[in-house]
């Protein structure tokens, strides 16, 4: 919730109360705010940084790459990706693979990587 918050540029302020050990810095803090600033501990927001980065699976994909998963996911082939996104069929086997590579989905007899991909996308939604 509250990295939503910051991703989203609400004006916000966290500090951590064992880490205030000044009432300045608590008046700095809320005039910072008030003139529409945004204050957060520094623990907390690398914190959040990592984390927001974390839940992000589909971070690491292109835009172009995120439009070729989201047509996956709409159950169409590779050559109608292609005609779709005026690509050769080709391109799109390229694109294709570097999804599967960049989300880590290593080629086994039991799993399907392409469904995994799109259950991924799935859930990132």
């Amino acid at each position: 919730m509250r990295w939503s918050c910051w991703r989203a540029g609400r004006k916000i302020g966290y500090l951590l109360k064992y880490r205030v050990t000044d009432l300045a810095e608590i008046v700095d803090t809320l005039e910072r705010i008030a003139k529409g600033g945004s204050v957060v501990d520094p623990a907390l927001g690398r914190s959040w940084f990592r984390r927001g980065a974390r839940n992000d699976p589909l971070a690491v994909l292109s835009a172009r790459e995120r439009e070729v998963l989201a047509l996956m996911a709409e159950g169409r082939s590779n050559a109608g990706i292609a005609r779709r996104l005026w690509v050769s069929e080709g391109t799109v086997e390229k694109h294709v693979h570097s999804i599967l590579t960049k989300l880590s989905l290593a080629e086994t007899d039991d799993d399907h990587r392409r469904v995994l991909a799109v259950v991924t996308f799935l859930d990132a939604r």
